[in-house]
């Protein structure tokens, strides 16, 4: 019996997710791993929608023994933030296009993240469209899982109806419990020229 067209549609998406789940932990252990500091071994920064990379260039060319990875879906954004890096010279960050569930399942078991940075995300406003935002408890504990006691999470946004779900989700959250960390890094983004207001929040990973 021929299959239906819709199963093989969504056998194809499946090896087509599996296959950039590859690219990218190949990426991850051929120009990542030789590069973790032994004195914090595992540890990794990330940021997930990193945009121009004006953010996360600036804030790892002042911590250089820190390993800092920007994740963005838009080709034209990574060659933008390399094209950056390779200027200041920069050693210590990396650039690549994914999708930040598939980033975090394609990181090693011997990897963690020590910081996760999230700057103006999609905020889909309409509320039939919030279960695409990033921000949720399903995704807290993917987060949660790949970090370690004590990790931080940094959230951004100009909409201060996205801020105000995103400290709900927080605050009942089992693996994350909200903060008062400041921002931690006072360079501006190329998105946040862009917006008069933003709003901030942190969470520590239980």
């Amino acid at each position: 019996m021929t299959p239906f067209p819709q199963t093989d549609r969504v056998a194809q998406i499946l090896q087509e997710r599996a296959l950039r789940i590859g690219r990218v932990g190949e990426y991850i252990t051929s120009n990542i791993l030789t590069k973790l500091n032994a004195s914090d071994p595992g540890a990794m920064n990330l940021e997930i929608g990193c945009g121009h990379g004006h953010w996360l260039n600036s804030l790892a060319s002042l911590r250089s023994k820190d390993i800092f990875v920007g994740i963005d879906l838009l080709s034209k954004r990574i060659r933008k933030s390399d094209r950056k890096k390779e200027l200041l010279n920069i050693s210590n960050v990396f650039f690549l296009k994914a999708e930040a569930n598939e980033f975090l399942e394609a990181l090693p078991k011997n990897i963690y993240l020590k910081n996760i940075y999230v700057m103006y995300p999609d905020p889909w406003p309409k509320k039939r469209h919030y279960k695409n935002r990033l921000i949720q408890d399903s995704f807290l504990k993917i987060l949660h899982d790949k970090s370690r006691p004590g990790s931080k999470l940094f959230f951004k946004t100009d909409h201060e109806p996205y801020f105000d779900w995103t400290k709900q989700v927080l605050t009942k959250s089992s693996t994350w419990v909200l903060g008062s960390d400041n921002w931690p890094h006072g360079s501006t983004s190329y998105f946040q020229g862009l917006f008069q207001d933003s709003y901030a929040c942190s969470a520590t990973c239980l």
